[in-house]
């Protein structure tokens, strides 16, 4: 049987809670990822920040308009208020991780089984989950495309 060590990706990319909203979108876009795990000093895990959590900022501080949170921008977006979205991009640009990060995150430990993983993930509505080893500290992730790796390998 599999274990979420057997389907992790590891080492895993992480950001701290200390880092701006500006460098994580710089990474999600150089990555291609949708998210990272959050971490102390200590490489333990205190969080994660995904694009649904940049985008549901952006849309607060009318950075983006959204036609709803699925992060669609609306077409009939009002440019008129250009001045507005200025300063939210500049607030989005020094906001820091921490105040924005989703704090409830769900960790596995690498010995787990991956149907674990999985019941997981299905049952939390989660697309990612940060796997820890017997201290709490990081050492992998394991997201829904590691799942679906490790499914068509059955």
């Amino acid at each position: 049987m599999q274990t979420a060590k057997d389907i992790m990706t590891s080492p895993a990319q992480s950001v701290t809670e200390n880092q701006s909203v500006k460098e994580v979108l710089e990474l999600l876009a150089e990555k291609r990822f949708s998210g990272f795990p959050v971490v102390d000093e200590e490489n333990r895990v205190i969080g994660v920040i995904s694009d649904t959590d940049i985008i549901r900022y952006s849309h607060s501080i009318n950075v983006i308009p959204l036609s709803n949170l699925s992060g669609w921008v609306s077409p009939y977006a009002d440019i008129n208020d250009l001045a507005s979205m200025r300063r939210g991009f500049d607030m989005l640009h020094t906001t820091r991780v921490s105040q924005i990060m989703t704090k409830k995150v769900y960790t596995i430990n690498e010995d787990e089984p991956a149907n674990e993983v999985a019941r997981l993930m299905n049952r939390r509505k989660i697309n990612r989950v940060p796997v820890v080893d017997k201290d709490n500290k990081l050492v992998g992730i394991i997201t829904r495309s590691d799942m679906v790796q490790c499914l068509a390998n059955l």
